[in-house]
């Protein structure tokens, strides 16, 4: 009998787990960025200077760079923020980086709509690089389920937020 109830317990357990683990692994990850982005934004009002967030698969702080080509668009590599004084989206010599984020340690997927590869804040903390239109980076688990699918909007206006699959505008998928 007890063998039984323990069955029961286990078989309702085990995919309730699954899901807990999971959507708690999504949030972090797109809190991370979503906390960098902002921690960004407020470094350039702060300092009056243009600040940068890039994807990096190279995110040590001894020389850190940005993803170019194809491989800008993919942000679960890791990334980094850096005070960028000409403001073209590359860490050059001279320019501090000021936060640096390593990859995802899962397989999980973070890829930008599009090509962005980086999103710069100028001194107002505006985000000026697509002519007024909302940029999505959606985060995927190993299985794209929509589910566990996340995105992190950002608006011309520098504000990021995230958004369930689904939501927003343009749609989060």
């Amino acid at each position: 009998m007890v063998m039984t109830i323990i069955g029961i317990l286990t078989a309702i357990g085990v995919p309730s787990f699954k899901y807990v683990t999971a959507s708690n692994r999504i949030s972090s990850e797109i809190n991370a960025l979503l906390g960098d982005m902002q921690f960004a934004r407020s470094q350039a009002i702060k300092q009056g200077l243009t600040v940068t967030v890039c994807s990096s698969s190279n995110s040590t702080l001894a020389a850190p760079t940005c993803n170019t080509g194809g491989a800008g668009n993919t942000w679960n590599t890791g990334w980094i923020v850096f005070l960028d004084s000409n403001g073209d989206g590359q860490v050059n010599n001279g320019e501090q980086v000021i936060r640096v984020q390593p990859g995802f340690s899962s397989n999980d997927t973070l890829q930008s709509m599009g090509s962005l590869a980086a999103v710069t804040y100028n001194r107002l903390g505006y985000a000026p690089t697509w002519n007024g239109n909302t940029i999505n980076i959606a985060l995927r688990d190993v299985n794209n389920l929509s589910t566990y699918t996340r995105c992190l909007a950002i608006t011309a206006s520098g504000s990021v937020s995230t958004e369930k699959a689904g939501m927003g505008n343009p749609v989060c998928n």
